[in-house]
């Protein structure tokens, strides 16, 4: 197969692309999804697929990034935000549909294997893809192909608890997966929010939070070196357990500029090693990771 076919199975939207064997993108295009309708988004994707495969005349492999993982126990979905994919046998069921193999895995994977593969990591032997957005995701690339563990949860840091945790971050905000503490709690969008918002009494998103830090509004300039020290204790326990290369962030909060300065120079005093070589990098395909590392799954 000639071309690679990359599919973002998203909660408000399907993106499909096609990339050739060098990553050039050749094709793009995107539907909403159909809410609540599983086999809606079956179709949805069935049209995708048909359509750039009749306009660029050529056949090609399907990889599908999507929030959630394969149950080993099932084959079926777990863990997705799409509630109507979850106990579905969704690879089963397109391979069907497509005449073809699919592979399949979570978000974070993908975005972690596009960066690895031709992104800011290129090349780099050991590569950690973080997500920081309305979660907070992982994915570990080694040597060029990604780890997924039989659980199929390798790299789901976001639900650790936050390392090295100060008086007041204990026993910590309460996590959807019923537990205090995880990291995800602090170091999402809706994490800084809610930091904000404890500590400075006002209700304001992450990049507004941003804006003003910026700006030089003390409240808000508190709660970024909070979350650039949580964000240091995060990573840097990744960095004593898998020892990457680089780290490479995503997500809206990896548009921060200052985190890729700041942080690296906070993580020093956790990381167990007298120095620390690990790069922060931002992403080179922004939001285009995700649907890019999904047609990756066939490398």
């Amino acid at each position: 197969m000639s071309i690679r076919l990359g599919i973002d199975l998203g909660g408000t939207k399907i993106e499909l692309i096609a990339i050739d064997p060098t990553g050039r993108e050749c094709w793009r295009r995107r539907e909403a999804t159909p809410q609540g309708d599983y086999q809606g988004t079956l179709d949805t994707i069935l049209q995708l697929v048909s359509q750039v495969e009749r306009e660029i005349g050529k056949t090609g492999s399907v990889g599908i990034g999507t929030p959630g993982a394969i149950s080993r126990a099932t084959g079926r979905l777990k863990n997705s935000n799409s509630i109507c994919l979850n106990g579905q046998p969704l690879i089963e069921d397109l391979e069907h549909m497509l005449q073809r193999p699919v592979r399949m895995a979570n978000d974070a994977d993908c975005f972690a294997l596009s960066e690895a593969s031709d992104g800011s990591a290129a090349g780099l032997p050991v590569v950690f893809g973080v997500i920081l957005g309305t979660g907070v995701g992982g994915g570990i690339v080694v040597n060029g192909r990604l780890l997924q563990g039989p659980n199929a949860i390798a790299g789901e840091w976001g639900h650790n608890p936050l390392p090295w945790p100060r008086a007041d971050e204990i026993p910590g905000p309460e996590c959807y997966c019923g537990k205090r503490g995880c990291i995800e709690t602090f170091l999402s969008g809706p994490g800084l929010a809610r930091d904000f918002l404890q500590h400075a009494g006002q209700s304001l998103a992450g990049v507004e939070i941003l804006s003003r830090a910026e700006a030089g509004d003390a409240e808000a300039e508190a709660a970024f070196q909070r979350y650039e020290d949580r964000l240091a204790r995060g990573l840097a326990h990744v960095i004593n357990l898998l020892d990457p290369d680089a780290i490479v962030l995503g997500g809206g909060l990896s548009n921060c500029a200052r985190l890729y300065d700041e942080v690296p120079k906070r993580w020093g005093r956790y990381v167990f090693s007298d120095r620390v070589d690990t790069l922060l990098l931002p992403p080179l395909h922004g939001d285009s990771s995700g649907v890019r590392g999904a047609a990756w799954l066939w490398g």
